[in-house]
C-alpha cells in the first residue's frame, strides 16, 4: 500500500483522490524526486480491503499505521479525498507533518448526497475492453486518471473497488463538517483550487483566511483534477511552496 518512489531528502507523501490510486501521481513523482524522498499510497478500499467503518477517521488511522516507519516529518500532498485525509492526519498527528498541500477539497459538504453520482458510476460500461475505449468514454484528463486507477484483467479495465464503498466514503462528507480538524492545523499549507471546482463557492478561500500559515491559489482553466488538467501550473505552485519550508529550516 505504501510505495517508495525514490529521491533523497525530507519525505514527501502523495495521497490520491476518491477512486484513484498511487499510480495517478506517476507524472508528478518524476519531478518531486528533486525535492525529497517520495512515497505514494493506495488508500484502503482502493485495490485492497476497506476498513470496517467507512469513516474518515478510520482511513486516517490506516494511513498513520502504514506510514509509521517514516520517522521524519513529511510534506503531505493530497488531491480531493487525499487532501482531506492529509489535513485530518496532520491535525491528529501534528509532529508527523511538516507541510501540507490540499488540491480541490473543502471542509464542509454537509447536506450533499452521492446518490446520483453513484448511480452514474454503476452505469459505466465495465469492463472497458482497452485503453482507447476508456479514454473515449471519460476524455483525456479523467480518462488518464482512471487508466492509472482501474484494475486491468483479461477482459479489460474495471474499477478497483466497490461502488458501495466509494459512495459511503463520499456520503460521510455530507453528514459532518471538517472545520474542527482544519482549525487545529498549524503547518504551512497550500490550497490549490481549480477554476471549475467541485467545492462550495468561496470555501477554499475561506479556509486560507482562517489558517494563518495557509495560502490559496486558484488555477485557471482547471477542473477537479488540477494536477492532470494544468500540470505545468500545478508544478510551478507546488515547487514554489516546497522551497519555503527548506529555506525556513536553513535560516533556523
Amino acid at each position: 500500500m505504501l510505495h517508495d518512489e525514490g529521491g533523497a531528502g525530507a519525505p514527501i507523501l502523495l495521497l490520491h483522490g476518491l477512486m484513484g490510486s498511487a499510480r495517478t501521481w506517476q507524472d508528478q513523482v518524476v519531478w518531486l524526486r528533486d525535492h525529497g524522498r517520495v512515497f505514494t499510497f493506495d488508500a484502503a478500499g482502493h485495490g485492497r480491503p476497506a476498513p470496517d467503518e467507512l469513516a474518515t477517521d478510520a482511513f486516517v488511522a490506516d494511513l498513520a499505521e502504514a506510514t509509521s516507519g517514516i520517522a521524519e516529518p513529511m510534506t503531505v500532498i493530497g488531491h480531493s479525498m487525499g487532501g482531506l485525509h492529509g489535513w485530518v492526519f496532520a491535525a491528529t498527528y501534528p509532529s508527523r507533518v511538516r507541510a501540507l498541500v490540499v488540491e480541490d477539497m473543502a471542509a464542509d459538504f454537509t447536506g450533499r448526497t452521492a446518490a446520483h453520482w453513484a448511480a452514474m458510476v454503476e452505469a459505466w460500461p465495465q469492463p472497458f475492453p482497452d485503453e482507447e475505449a476508456l479514454l473515449a468514454h471519460f476524455g483525456p484528463v479523467a480518462g488518464r486518471y482512471f487508466l492509472n486507477s482501474f484494475e486491468r484483467g483479461a477482459d479489460g479495465y474495471r474499477l478497483h473497488g466497490e461502488v458501495a464503498t466509494f459512495r459511503a466514503i463520499s456520503e460521510e462528507w455530507g453528514t459532518r463538517s471538517f472545520w474542527p480538524e482544519w482549525g487545529r492545523l498549524t503547518v504551512p499549507t497550500l490550497l490549490l483550487e481549480g477554476e471549475y471546482t467541485i467545492t462550495p463557492a468561496g470555501q477554499m478561500r475561506r479556509m486560507a483566511e482562517l489558517h494563518p500559515a495557509a495560502e490559496h491559489v486558484l488555477i485557471p482553466e482547471a477542473g477537479h483534477l488540477v494536477h492532470d488538467d494544468q500540470p505545468a501550473r500545478y508544478r510551478v505552485e507546488v515547487e514554489r511552496f516546497l522551497a519555503r519550508p527548506r529555506r525556513t529550516a536553513v535560516e533556523r
